[in-house]
């Protein structure tokens, strides 16, 4: 059991004494308030959905009264509703900037909240409007012959007989880790990403992360973040893991992703202001598009320009026991195959929807994806458990991408316009915004 920190020890004790310190809707509420109810919501809603919560860290007898005796759907269902509603009675113009960023963050959790229990009581949402209600961002879906082009020129790239996925799938498979190597190349990767992430971003001295290679997992990799600075890395070998993929993983779960993120949010917020609502985290919100996006971009902010290519040719190669000649060629395919992620979304939203069965949703990710039929599986059971979540990854992306970027050219600017995203109670409308 993990000790209740001491700062929201010392915030509980404040809301309690110096509420009137605080702005109140007319009814005499507070944020503090709401917050705390917030918590308590969550955590049931949890208890009716095992996955719903990634990560807590509050106080262990909250949990446990959630565990003991949660609300029905539809009391949670009310209950949301009327959190709703109090969060938007708080008047906007006595709160300072952070605090209506709070209020803001609030409001939005409990709309997904919300449309998250529609969910689960089995009203079956549009695709695009159940990631806008759970995720804050309407996906623009493309029709998949809009991705042709690119399949185009990625013919040129890996030439030979044979459909273009076999022989995308039969090059990528040159480049694969053995598994008695994984360990040690995931642990020069990881502390690569760390020290470039370091050199930008203060993390707490008392950090660290485990390791853990596993199976039977719809996902490549999952960061489970404990609290107090510290977090399980998880990597699935269901399938034979590429050389690119060590990086990837190792930013995208680790440095500047998401052990970087929930850390801060843990000592910027939870701890630093007391703002209880930071130490849960449920996965069907909008917090998902900034911790997906964010820790996709952070691969290309921790490794610019050839940076990946370099450090992989120099270490991880060598590690893996793999020849480097074709290094260069592997992350121009890598490169070029990115601008078909939307296809992914579309291919995902038609298969929800009822408009593909699963055979030809399978066909169709093979070939819009370029990946084998066992990598096309897996990728259709990610969709099946967790639906439209997958827009966070690509469309998160972008938007983190072009609000980063648009702070300067420079990698101070750019870490620093990172750092804010990752410490401060962002929302996606947010990255709209410099």
């Amino acid at each position: 059991m993990r000790p209740w920190p001491i700062a929201l020890a010392a915030w509980l004790l404040a809301a309690l004494l110096l509420g009137g310190c605080v702005a109140r809707s007319p009814s005499g509420d507070s944020l503090d308030e709401i917050a705390k109810d917030y918590v308590q919501l969550q955590l049931e809603i949890g208890e009716r959905e095992p996955g719903y919560i990634d990560a807590y860290y509050g106080p262990p007898e909250w949990q446990a009264a959630a565990k003991s005796a949660p609300r029905s759907l539809a009391e949670l269902a009310a209950g949301a509703a009327d959190l709703s509603r109090r969060a938007r009675a708080i008047d906007d113009g006595r709160l300072e900037r952070m605090e209506q960023r709070r209020r803001a963050f609030l409001v939005a959790q409990l709309k997904a909240a919300e449309t998250r229990l529609r969910m689960v009581r089995g009203e079956k949402l549009p695709f695009a409007e159940e990631a806008e209600g759970l995720f804050g961002v309407r996906p623009a879906l493309k029709p998949l012959a809009e991705y042709d082009p690119v399949l185009a020129n990625i013919e040129a790239l890996v030439p030979g007989p044979g459909t273009l996925a076999e022989r995308v799938d039969a090059f990528q498979e040159r480049f694969v880790i053995p598994k008695n190597r994984l360990e040690p190349v995931f642990r020069a990767a990881i502390a690569e990403c760390r020290r470039r992430t370091v050199a930008h971003i203060k993390v707490p001295p008392e950090e660290k992360f485990t390791l853990e290679f596993v199976t039977g997992k719809s996902w490549g990799g999952y960061n489970w973040y404990k609290g107090n600075s510290t977090s399980l890395i998880q990597v699935n070998t269901d399938l034979p893991i590429r050389i690119g993929r060590a990086i990837d993983l190792g930013c995208h779960e680790g440095y500047p992703g998401h052990h970087v993120y929930n850390m801060l949010l843990e000592r910027e917020l939870a701890r630093a202001r007391g703002w209880i609502e930071f130490t849960i985290y449920p996965l069907f919100s909008p917090q998902s598009l900034l911790a997906e996006g964010s820790a996709n971009y952070g691969i290309e902010l921790a490794f610019p320009g050839k940076d990946a290519v370099t450090f992989e040719a120099r270490t991880l190669y060598a590690l893996a026991g793999l020849p480097t000649a074709e290094v260069e060629q592997y992350h121009a395919l890598v490169d070029a195959m990115r601008a078909l992620a939307g296809a992914r979304f579309t291919i995902a939203a038609d298969y929800l929807e009822g408009r593909l069965d699963r055979e030809t949703a399978i066909t169709l990710i093979q070939k819009y994806q370029l990946v084998s039929r066992p990598r096309a599986e897996q990728s259709l059971a990610f969709t099946e458990q967790y639906r439209s979540y997958v827009i966070n990854y690509g469309l998160g992306l972008d938007m983190v991408r072009a609000h980063v970027e648009a702070a300067g050219p420079g990698a101070e600017e750019r870490w620093a316009a990172m750092a804010r995203i990752l410490s401060e109670p962002t929302l996606p409308s947010d990255l709209t915004v410099n």
